[in-house]
């Protein structure tokens, strides 16, 4: 990451010592509040003792690559605050089971999350066709949905749903500060559009956001979209979408694309030599997730993590590699010793940093919390956990970080942050603009405290 000021130095050192010295620390104590001896059964889901969670992954299927490991670093987090007395003397209970990214297993398993293994919320769930599967369900039955892992918009609902909030900045808010760097950056080239669907939120979202900025400017948008179906089948098609780009003269692919599509969008393009600039939405550009994917033989061929270098993205989160990060240096202790087989990737600090904002809205619900209790704490929150951007959660605003900053690969694939950090909404023609935000610093032990 590049240098903050001196300010900025002074409070990651400041911060660095502060957790160092609490991570060595014996785990006895606490900042969690009241202990169980006045706690009660409140609500489902809550024991004197214990909360327990659920969630949806992808652990296999076409989504797996990179994906299964954020409720596993989730988890991680939570065996950390667990290990520190818990949130008012209860112990968080993470139960995730495999959906394989099929809407039908979604719905199934979900619902015995609710019924049979009586969660008290549901945090986390993945994937954009997956929960929407389930969202009516959970808001009817009003469980509160925490911090969906997917950019849709169509969790800031809140007259249907309630009870849903996204987390990360929505696919259009991503779009549109995407758009704009490239409205920027490329000046009088033609930009094309490879995403997921037709008719998938992920896709369309993130496509709407660009054409919010990118039409009738300095660019020439390339019609139509690229699409790929998301099947570990579709993942061998992608040639046929490269070359249609490559036929148009698109000099930019603009990707809305789950890592292993983004991988075999790369590959495709190489293999007819095709080499666009690539500009792709954060889920989709994790570094460490797409090498093992091309180096590993994930697409049927072993290919150099080189193809990576140049890719353009965002982020919302610190970057893996900035050693000087407090955040980074407090979540890669936790892994080190709650989940020591995880690599360290964006996944994983997605993981651990989505945990952060739950444990902040569980200890904001009060000591013996309904599920109405979470569902009001998110909405009237001021969390400052370790995102870039503000957190935009109110009564009338269930989106999570409301901006990005854009982040390129150089030599080595080494991340390197490119301008300064912009917030906008998913309102069409909604100003991009710089923010000022500050960053922030966790608490001595790492975990949220009044």
């Amino acid at each position: 990451m590049r240098a903050r000021g001196t300010n900025s130095r002074r409070w990651m050192t400041a911060a660095c010592t502060g957790i160092a010295a609490v991570l060595v620390a014996a785990c006895g104590s606490s900042n969690s509040g009241t202990g169980s001896t006045s706690n009660q059964a409140s609500a489902p889901g809550i024991t004197p003792t214990s909360v327990t969670i659920g969630s949806t992954q992808p652990l296999t299927g076409p989504a797996a690559p990179g994906y299964s490991e954020i409720a596993p670093a989730a988890d991680a987090y939570f065996k950390y605050v667990n290990a520190h007395g818990g949130v008012f003397g209860r112990s968080i209970n993470f139960k995730f089971l495999d959906d394989g990214y099929n809407p039908t297993n979604t719905a199934s398993l979900t619902r015995r999350l609710v019924l049979q293994d009586q969660v008290y919320a549901m945090f986390d769930a993945l994937g954009t066709p997956t929960h929407l599967a389930v969202v009516d369900y959970l808001n009817q039955q009003k469980v509160p949905d925490l911090f969906v892992a997917s950019g849709c918009n169509c969790w800031n609902n809140v007259s249907a749903h309630p009870y849903t909030f996204g987390w990360q900045p929505d696919y259009t808010i991503e779009g549109k500060i995407l758009g704009d760097y490239v409205k920027r950056t490329y000046s009088g080239q033609k930009v094309g559009y490879f995403a997921q669907g037709p008719n998938d939120e992920f896709g369309d979202d993130g496509v709407r956001g660009l054409n919010d900025v990118l039409q009738n400017t300095n660019v020439t948008v390339v019609n139509p979209v690229q699409y790929y179906a998301p099947t570990t089948a579709g993942a061998q098609g992608v040639k046929a979408e490269m070359a249609a780009m490559q036929a148009a003269g698109v000099q930019v692919v603009v990707s809305f694309s789950i890592p292993l599509f983004t991988a075999a969008a790369l590959a495709s393009a190489a293999s007819i030599g095709y080499h666009p600039a690539f500009v792709v939405s954060n889920v989709g550009a994790d570094v460490p997730t797409l090498t093992s994917i091309l180096t590993g033989g994930a697409l049927g061929v072993t290919l150099p993590a080189a193809l990576l270098t140049g890719m353009t993205s965002d982020t919302y989160l610190p970057l893996l590699g900035d050693s000087s990060n407090p955040w980074v240096t407090l979540f890669k202790s936790i892994k080190s010793q709650y989940a020591p087989n995880l690599p360290w990737d964006g996944n994983v600090l997605y993981g651990l940093s989505s945990a952060y904002t739950f444990v902040e809205a569980l200890r904001a619900a009060g000591q013996n919390p309904t599920r109405d209790n979470l569902r009001h704490a998110v909405e009237n929150s001021h969390f400052t956990g370790p995102g870039l951007a503000p957190l935009g959660f109110s009564s009338t605003n269930h989106l999570g970080y409301t901006g990005v900053q854009v982040v390129t690969l150089t030599g080595g694939n080494v991340q390197t942050l490119v301008g300064p950090l912009f917030t906008t909404d998913d309102s069409a023609g909604g100003a991009v603009t710089q923010s000022g935000a500050s960053p922030s610093t966790p608490p001595p032990n790492g975990i949220p405290s009044d």
